[in-house]
Protein backbone atom coordinates (compact mmCIF):
# COMPACT_ATOMS: atom_id res chain seq x y z
CA UNK A 1 0.00 0.00 0.00
CA UNK A 2 1.33 3.42 -0.93
CA UNK A 3 0.90 6.30 1.47
CA UNK A 4 0.83 9.77 0.03
CA UNK A 5 3.90 11.69 1.06
CA UNK A 6 5.17 8.75 3.12
CA UNK A 7 8.78 8.99 4.34
CA UNK A 8 11.27 6.27 5.11
CA UNK A 9 14.40 6.44 7.22
CA UNK A 10 17.05 3.78 6.86
CA UNK A 11 20.03 2.84 8.99
CA UNK A 12 23.12 3.63 6.94
CA UNK A 13 25.14 0.70 8.24
CA UNK A 14 22.47 -1.78 7.22
CA UNK A 15 22.32 -0.39 3.70
CA UNK A 16 26.00 -0.27 2.79
CA UNK A 17 26.22 -3.93 1.90
CA UNK A 18 22.89 -3.97 0.06
CA UNK A 19 23.89 -0.94 -2.01
CA UNK A 20 26.94 -2.49 -3.64
CA UNK A 21 24.85 -4.16 -6.36
CA UNK A 22 22.35 -1.32 -6.98
CA UNK A 23 25.07 1.32 -7.31
CA UNK A 24 27.09 -0.90 -9.61
CA UNK A 25 24.01 -1.45 -11.77
CA UNK A 26 22.95 2.17 -12.04
CA UNK A 27 26.16 4.14 -11.81
CA UNK A 28 29.80 3.43 -12.41
CA UNK A 29 32.70 5.67 -13.28
CA UNK A 30 33.43 6.44 -16.92
CA UNK A 31 37.04 7.19 -16.12
CA UNK A 32 36.45 10.88 -15.61
CA UNK A 33 35.11 11.57 -19.10
CA UNK A 34 31.87 12.99 -17.76
CA UNK A 35 31.08 16.65 -17.34
CA UNK A 36 30.26 18.72 -14.28
CA UNK A 37 28.12 17.05 -11.64
CA UNK A 38 24.61 18.41 -11.28
CA UNK A 39 25.07 18.13 -7.53
CA UNK A 40 27.08 21.32 -8.01
CA UNK A 41 25.38 23.01 -10.96
CA UNK A 42 22.58 22.54 -13.47
CA UNK A 43 25.08 21.84 -16.22
CA UNK A 44 22.93 23.52 -18.87
CA UNK A 45 19.91 21.24 -18.42
CA UNK A 46 17.37 24.05 -18.35
CA UNK A 47 13.62 23.45 -18.38
CA UNK A 48 11.71 24.91 -21.30
CA UNK A 49 9.41 27.76 -20.32
CA UNK A 50 6.75 27.24 -23.01
CA UNK A 51 3.86 24.87 -22.37
CA UNK A 52 2.06 22.82 -25.00
CA UNK A 53 -1.51 22.17 -23.94
CA UNK A 54 -4.57 20.14 -24.92
CA UNK A 55 -2.65 17.26 -26.49
CA UNK A 56 -4.81 14.23 -27.30
CA UNK A 57 -1.95 11.80 -26.63
CA UNK A 58 1.72 11.73 -25.65
CA UNK A 59 3.56 13.09 -28.73
CA UNK A 60 5.85 10.86 -30.80
CA UNK A 61 4.81 7.67 -28.99
CA UNK A 62 3.23 4.98 -31.16
CA UNK A 63 0.17 2.90 -30.40
CA UNK A 64 2.17 -0.04 -29.01
CA UNK A 65 3.56 1.94 -26.07
CA UNK A 66 0.69 4.43 -25.88
CA UNK A 67 -1.66 1.54 -25.05
CA UNK A 68 0.61 0.52 -22.16
CA UNK A 69 0.09 3.83 -20.36
CA UNK A 70 -2.47 3.06 -17.61
CA UNK A 71 -5.85 4.70 -18.14
CA UNK A 72 -5.68 6.25 -14.66
CA UNK A 73 -2.23 7.78 -15.15
CA UNK A 74 -2.25 11.58 -15.14
CA UNK A 75 1.52 12.11 -15.10
CA UNK A 76 3.90 10.79 -17.77
CA UNK A 77 7.65 11.33 -17.87
CA UNK A 78 8.63 10.77 -21.51
CA UNK A 79 12.30 10.10 -22.25
CA UNK A 80 13.07 10.69 -25.92
CA UNK A 81 16.43 9.12 -26.79
CA UNK A 82 18.23 10.71 -29.72
CA UNK A 83 19.08 7.34 -31.28
CA UNK A 84 19.39 3.62 -30.64
CA UNK A 85 23.11 3.93 -29.90
CA UNK A 86 23.07 7.47 -28.47
CA UNK A 87 23.46 8.46 -24.81
CA UNK A 88 21.61 11.77 -25.29
CA UNK A 89 17.97 12.24 -24.29
CA UNK A 90 15.27 14.83 -23.77
CA UNK A 91 13.08 14.29 -20.71
CA UNK A 92 9.56 15.76 -20.82
CA UNK A 93 6.88 15.82 -18.12
CA UNK A 94 3.28 15.64 -19.36
CA UNK A 95 0.29 16.11 -17.06
CA UNK A 96 -3.29 15.19 -17.86
CA UNK A 97 -6.20 17.54 -17.34
CA UNK A 98 -9.56 16.05 -18.20
CA UNK A 99 -9.02 14.09 -21.39
CA UNK A 100 -6.00 16.01 -22.71
CA UNK A 101 -2.30 16.27 -21.89
CA UNK A 102 -0.18 19.35 -21.22
CA UNK A 103 3.57 19.52 -21.78
CA UNK A 104 4.69 20.88 -18.41
CA UNK A 105 8.50 20.86 -18.30
CA UNK A 106 11.42 19.62 -20.40
CA UNK A 107 15.11 18.95 -19.66
CA UNK A 108 18.13 17.71 -21.57
CA UNK A 109 19.71 14.59 -20.09
CA UNK A 110 21.27 11.20 -20.71
CA UNK A 111 20.48 7.49 -20.86
CA UNK A 112 22.65 4.37 -21.10
CA UNK A 113 26.06 5.16 -22.59
CA UNK A 114 25.52 2.56 -25.36
CA UNK A 115 21.94 3.65 -26.06
CA UNK A 116 18.71 1.63 -25.82
CA UNK A 117 17.47 -1.96 -25.97
CA UNK A 118 14.16 -3.81 -25.99
CA UNK A 119 15.85 -6.71 -24.15
CA UNK A 120 17.93 -5.21 -21.35
CA UNK A 121 20.59 -7.39 -19.75
CA UNK A 122 22.83 -6.83 -16.75
CA UNK A 123 25.88 -4.80 -17.75
CA UNK A 124 24.87 -4.05 -21.35
CA UNK A 125 25.09 -0.28 -20.74
CA UNK A 126 21.77 0.24 -22.53
CA UNK A 127 18.53 1.62 -21.07
CA UNK A 128 15.39 -0.52 -21.42
CA UNK A 129 12.65 0.62 -23.81
CA UNK A 130 9.16 0.55 -22.36
CA UNK A 131 6.50 1.94 -20.04
CA UNK A 132 7.25 1.63 -16.32
CA UNK A 133 5.55 2.91 -13.19
CA UNK A 134 7.28 5.30 -10.78
CA UNK A 135 6.60 4.35 -7.16
CA UNK A 136 9.56 5.13 -4.88
CA UNK A 137 12.28 7.74 -4.42
CA UNK A 138 15.27 8.50 -2.24
CA UNK A 139 18.79 9.85 -2.14
CA UNK A 140 21.73 11.11 -0.13
CA UNK A 141 20.10 14.50 0.42
CA UNK A 142 17.17 15.25 2.68
CA UNK A 143 13.68 14.88 1.27
CA UNK A 144 13.01 18.03 -0.83
CA UNK A 145 9.26 17.65 -0.40
CA UNK A 146 8.66 14.50 -2.42
CA UNK A 147 5.16 13.13 -2.81
CA UNK A 148 6.48 9.65 -3.58
CA UNK A 149 7.75 7.68 -0.56
CA UNK A 150 11.33 8.91 -0.01
CA UNK A 151 14.27 7.08 1.59
CA UNK A 152 17.05 9.38 2.81
CA UNK A 153 20.35 7.60 3.41
CA UNK A 154 24.08 8.20 3.08
CA UNK A 155 24.12 4.65 1.75
CA UNK A 156 23.16 6.06 -1.65
CA UNK A 157 26.50 7.89 -1.84
CA UNK A 158 28.48 6.94 -4.94
CA UNK A 159 31.90 5.44 -4.08
CA UNK A 160 34.68 8.01 -4.11
CA UNK A 161 36.84 5.74 -6.24
CA UNK A 162 34.45 6.66 -9.07
CA UNK A 163 35.31 9.77 -11.09
CA UNK A 164 34.54 12.92 -9.10
CA UNK A 165 31.97 13.94 -11.71
CA UNK A 166 29.82 11.00 -10.51
CA UNK A 167 29.94 11.65 -6.76
CA UNK A 168 26.58 13.45 -6.67
CA UNK A 169 24.71 11.19 -9.09
CA UNK A 170 22.49 9.71 -6.38
CA UNK A 171 21.82 12.81 -4.30
CA UNK A 172 18.26 12.37 -5.61
CA UNK A 173 16.86 9.25 -7.29
CA UNK A 174 13.46 8.01 -8.47
CA UNK A 175 13.22 4.27 -9.03
CA UNK A 176 12.00 3.13 -12.44
CA UNK A 177 9.89 0.04 -11.78
CA UNK A 178 11.88 -2.29 -14.02
CA UNK A 179 12.65 -5.68 -12.41
CA UNK A 180 12.11 -4.42 -8.87
CA UNK A 181 9.61 -4.69 -6.02
CA UNK A 182 7.31 -1.66 -5.80
CA UNK A 183 6.92 -0.11 -2.38
CA UNK A 184 10.54 -0.66 -1.37
CA UNK A 185 13.51 1.70 -1.23
CA UNK A 186 15.13 2.32 -4.65
CA UNK A 187 18.25 0.57 -3.37
CA UNK A 188 16.45 -2.67 -2.52
CA UNK A 189 18.46 -5.31 -4.47
CA UNK A 190 15.56 -7.73 -5.09
CA UNK A 191 15.12 -8.56 -8.79
CA UNK A 192 11.97 -10.64 -9.39
CA UNK A 193 12.94 -11.57 -12.97
CA UNK A 194 16.47 -12.62 -11.98
CA UNK A 195 19.90 -10.99 -12.01
CA UNK A 196 20.48 -11.48 -15.74
CA UNK A 197 17.67 -9.03 -16.57
CA UNK A 198 19.46 -6.23 -14.73
CA UNK A 199 17.81 -3.73 -12.45
CA UNK A 200 18.33 -0.76 -10.13
CA UNK A 201 17.44 1.55 -13.02
CA UNK A 202 16.69 5.04 -11.79
CA UNK A 203 16.06 8.62 -12.72
CA UNK A 204 18.98 10.41 -11.08
CA UNK A 205 21.19 13.47 -11.30
CA UNK A 206 23.22 14.08 -14.43
CA UNK A 207 27.02 14.03 -14.64
CA UNK A 208 27.28 15.19 -18.23
CA UNK A 209 27.55 11.86 -20.06
CA UNK A 210 25.87 8.47 -20.51
CA UNK A 211 24.96 6.14 -17.65
CA UNK A 212 25.07 2.39 -17.07
CA UNK A 213 21.33 2.13 -17.89
CA UNK A 214 19.64 4.90 -15.87
CA UNK A 215 18.17 8.20 -17.07
CA UNK A 216 19.81 11.36 -15.75
CA UNK A 217 18.82 15.02 -15.65
CA UNK A 218 19.68 18.20 -13.77
CA UNK A 219 19.42 18.67 -10.02
CA UNK A 220 16.67 21.25 -10.50
CA UNK A 221 14.83 18.81 -12.77
CA UNK A 222 15.04 16.04 -10.19
CA UNK A 223 13.79 18.40 -7.47
CA UNK A 224 10.86 19.40 -9.66
CA UNK A 225 9.92 15.79 -10.42
CA UNK A 226 10.21 14.77 -6.77
CA UNK A 227 7.91 17.60 -5.70
CA UNK A 228 5.45 16.99 -8.54
CA UNK A 229 5.09 13.24 -9.16
CA UNK A 230 2.15 12.13 -7.05
CA UNK A 231 1.10 8.54 -6.25
CA UNK A 232 -2.53 9.66 -6.59
CA UNK A 233 -1.80 10.53 -10.25
CA UNK A 234 -0.21 7.12 -10.98
CA UNK A 235 2.97 8.45 -12.64
CA UNK A 236 4.78 6.41 -15.29
CA UNK A 237 7.85 6.81 -17.47
CA UNK A 238 7.70 6.11 -21.21
CA UNK A 239 11.26 5.73 -22.42
CA UNK A 240 13.25 4.72 -25.48
CA UNK A 241 15.00 5.92 -28.58
CA UNK A 242 12.79 7.93 -30.91
CA UNK A 243 12.37 5.11 -33.43
CA UNK A 244 11.32 2.53 -30.84
CA UNK A 245 9.00 5.02 -29.16
CA UNK A 246 7.16 5.59 -32.44
CA UNK A 247 6.96 1.90 -33.36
Amino acid sequence: MQIRGAKRTTAVAALLTALVMPLAACGGSDGGSGGKSDGQADGGSRPEQARTVDLKRIPDVGDKLQKQIPADSRQVVAVYGEGKDSADSTIVLYTKSGSTWDKTRSWEGHNGKKGWTTDHREGDKRSPVGVFTLSDAGGVLADPGAKLPYTESAGFQAPHYWAKSHWNDFDYVIAIDYNRVKGTSPNDPTRPEGQSKGGSIWLHMDHGSGTSACVSLSKSGMEYLLRTLDPDDHPVVVMGDKADLKA
